[in-house]
């Protein structure tokens, strides 16, 4: 049962490094995706703000692995 589990957080390690990553990127796509359903903003200012935001994001999570 041991051996079983620790593939499969090994697995999970594989896809979801750093919890805060993900989650903010999954925020960020939901705002995102309202923004456009709701507010009416256009699909490619929607892109931009998606690429933005993952870059920062990116950014926020590369300057806090150095500081460690």
């Amino acid at each position: 049962m041991s051996v079983l589990r620790t593939a499969l957080s090994e697995l999970i390690g594989m896809f979801i490094d750093d919890g805060s990553l993900a989650t903010l990127c999954l925020i960020l796509v939901v705002a995102v995706v309202g923004a456009v359903e709701l507010l009416a903003l256009p699909p490619l200012a929607g892109g931009v703000l998606l690429l933005a935001g993952c870059l920062a994001i990116l950014v926020h999570n590369v300057l806090r692995a150095v500081k460690r």
